[in-house]
């Protein structure tokens, strides 16, 4: 099957695989931030046989989660069992979002907003069981008791261990802007397959500009701080206050520019893209176009059981702008737009 998106951004479809006889085994689903992934990986968990695995990468320390050469359960186990600080800042000052699912505030769970929570309790876990706490203590034995491997090994013992736990045979990973670090996925897990969902720039970067977390995430990559001398209320500043519109999109451009950049490397047979708006509108035949790619199991119901999540689209937002805001945030979104087929 060949994959790679052609001018107007979409992929065009076939049969077979690149390489006969090699097991899909690896399925990732990748995109930047606010862009209709969610739904995606909630709509391929409606399959009876496919664990998601929500919000993996993205909270982890950048620095190591891709580390090269052999690495020890015990420093394993400490990188997956580690608070992410932006989300411990955010959720201090009460703010939450829907990729927030510990159950703060239920009898017996162990953190409160503003604890130091591990990022794979306060996502993943929480979306997977009601109870998070006691799996995530068996998550880290297991990978404490894991002998010396490389990362790719470890990811790949523990989402097996996650789709075993859950009663699955198949995973797919879905991390927020995962579209950013493709090619290091892309190197990591030489033989896996990756679906690229792209919505239209301008509205996934007002979505970022009113998300909590990316106004703090875009105000460290970009450095927009105010300078009140005080670390405190400049973080409560930043959250408290959209950033500006050619902020958001420049932001959003570059998470599409670095992940076409990783394409060039890729065998166009692992990739395929599609768009949210065609999700959307033709949930079947997009799903099922999705679940060839990724050689999913049989499931009869499984295309009625994911249409059915589809709700009306989101509002349109871009067209509330003053005209100034709306021309400076078209601006910056257009070199990411034109590599997506989006724009001229």
């Amino acid at each position: 099957m060949r994959c790679w998106p052609d001018a107007t951004g979409r992929s065009p479809t076939g049969t077979g695989t690149e390489e006969e006889g090699v097991v899909i085994e690896e399925r990732f689903v990748v995109g930047t931030g606010r862009c209709g992934s969610t739904l995606l990986a909630r709509m391929l968990g409606a399959h009876t046989e496919v664990v998601p695995i929500h919000e993996f990468f993205t909270g982890l320390d950048w620095g190591r989660r891709f580390a090269p050469g052999l690495v020890d359960g015990p420093a394993f186990a400490e990188l997956v069992a580690a608070e992410q600080p932006v989300t411990t800042q955010v959720l201090a000052r009460g703010y939450t979002s829907d990729e927030i699912r510990y159950p703060f505030g239920s009898p017996g769970a162990r953190f409160t907003p503003g604890d130091p929570v591990p990022w794979l309790l306060v996502t993943m876990l929480s979306r997977l069981t009601d109870d998070p706490d006691p799996v995530f203590d068996e998550l880290v034995a297991m990978a404490t008791a894991r002998p010396p491997a490389t990362m790719a090994d470890h990811y790949r013992a523990l989402f097996g261990w996650l789709t075993e736990r859950f009663g699955g045979s198949v995973w797919v990973e879905r991390s927020g802007s995962s579209i950013d670090y493709l090619g290091e996925l892309a190197t990591l897990f030489p033989r896996a397959r990756f679906v690229h969902i792209h919505r239209d720039g301008p509205e996934a970067a007002l979505s970022i500009r009113n998300h909590p977390f990316y106004r703090l995430g875009v105000a460290l990559l970009l450095d927009l701080f105010p300078d009140t001398g005080d670390p405190d209320a400049a973080v409560d500043a930043v959250l408290a206050t959209p950033p500006p519109c050619a902020a958001v999109g420049r932001y959003w451009s570059d998470q599409v520019l670095r992940g076409f950049r990783a394409l060039a490397a890729m065998d166009p047979s692992r990739y395929l893209a599609v768009r949210f708006e065609d999700l959307l509108a033709r949930p079947r035949q997009v799903l099922a176009e999705i679940a060839a790619f990724f050689e999913l199991p049989a499931d009869p119901g499984f295309l009625d059981r994911a249409s059915a999540m589809v709700d009306r689209p989101p509002a349109n937002r871009v067209d509330d702008l003053p005209a100034d805001e709306r021309a400076e945030l078209t601006e910056a979104c257009r070199p990411g737009q034109v590599l997506l087929g989006r724009a001229d």
